[in-house]
């Protein structure tokens, strides 16, 4: 398993390459002018002396090249001078915004918090309520509660988040008045009447999130099941007079967790996709809405980190995904 692991990072790296040259080609190719912004009152020259500034006078093979350096080397550096304390990359040219002029990290950093918050209690609700869900539906196949269980879930996957968050600010926040519509990021978590004030204005967007995480993944929780409760094994366990308890949550589900993983774990990245309309719904200043700004002011250095972001986290994640099939089944071997 140690032998595999290190393999598959070390093969994610020219991986990552690869994906880190579609992006920096995709917006090069893309229209749009980072000058655009710019009001029409300052003069030509001037606007081409910024663009100098910013580095487009440069070859796009000279400006891939540094920004891959910058953050392959330069940010792990910076990442650990502020652990240990060390100066490595003082003075070193880091990735920096067109549009803040500050560095792409450190603005990540500070919205990462704010997803996090969001997105990952979403998902560690969604996959609580989805689990037992989609075990019980299997188990008790076509009964009333596996019925509606089925209706929720094509509701739950079929409704898009922008449509499923206006409907939660409008009946729970302009008719009943029960959450706030915005979330307040400055809010600080430092008493008992912070907390709950947090916990008021993460209910609808977590609500929106998690309605769709738990749609697909009790679905799929509920197939898998589904096939492995017919396997001769099972029948066998019985016939040995084992508790039902014990066959169907032990034998069974540890077998139909295994396509699942798959879900869950690259679900994980693909769930920061989807913040990106409910942030942009309930304001929450995250990854989502820092992305849709930086698109929106053509920054191309925070949009292609993001981007490379997102896709170091699915293969990440495969990779995660991979490890934990050999452990759920011992007969998967890596060797």
């Amino acid at each position: 398993m140690l032998t595999f692991t290190i393999r598959r990072l070390v093969l994610a790296v020219p991986t990552l390459l690869f994906i880190a040259l579609v992006i920096f080609l995709l917006l090069e190719l893309a229209p749009g002018d980072p000058m655009a912004q710019v009001p029409l009152t300052v003069p030509p020259e001037v606007k081409e002396k910024m663009r100098l500034a910013l580095g487009l006078g440069e070859p796009a093979y000279i400006r891939f090249w540094k920004w891959i350096v910058q953050f392959y080397w330069i940010e792990p550096q910076v990442l650990f001078d502020h652990i240990f304390g060390t100066h490595f990359a003082e003075g070193k040219l880091r990735v920096i915004s067109w549009q803040t002029r500050s560095p792409v990290m450190d603005i990540v950093v500070q919205r990462i918090p704010q997803t996090l918050w969001v997105v990952g209690t979403a998902y560690v609700v969604a996959i609580l309520i989805a689990l037992p869900i989609g075990i019980y539906s299997a188990y008790r196949q076509y009964s009333w509660f596996d019925q509606l269980g089925t209706f929720v879930s094509m509701v739950g996957f079929s409704v898009p988040p922008f449509f499923s968050g206006v409907l939660v600010i409008v009946i729970f926040s302009v008719n009943l008045g029960w959450f706030p519509s915005i979330y307040d990021t400055t809010l600080k978590v430092v008493d008992w009447d912070s907390f709950m004030l947090q916990l008021q204005q993460m209910i609808m967007p977590v609500m929106v999130l998690a309605l769709q995480i738990t749609a697909q993944i009790s679905r799929f929780m509920r197939a898998s099941m589904l096939d492995n409760l017919n396997q001769d094994y099972v029948r066998t366990a019985r016939a040995k007079g084992l508790g039902e308890y014990t066959v169907v949550m032990l034998h069974v589900l540890r077998n139909s967790m295994i396509p699942v993983v798959t879900v869950i774990a690259l679900g994980v990245p693909a769930i920061f996709g989807g913040a990106i309309i409910t942030e942009q719904v309930f304001k929450v200043n995250g990854i989502g809405q820092l992305l849709i700004g930086a698109i929106q002011a053509n920054d191309l250095p925070m949009v292609q980190t993001l981007a490379f972001i997102f896709a170091i986290l699915i293969v990440l994640f495969n990779l995660i995904a991979d490890v934990l099939y050999g452990i759920l089944d011992p007969r998967i071997r890596y060797d």
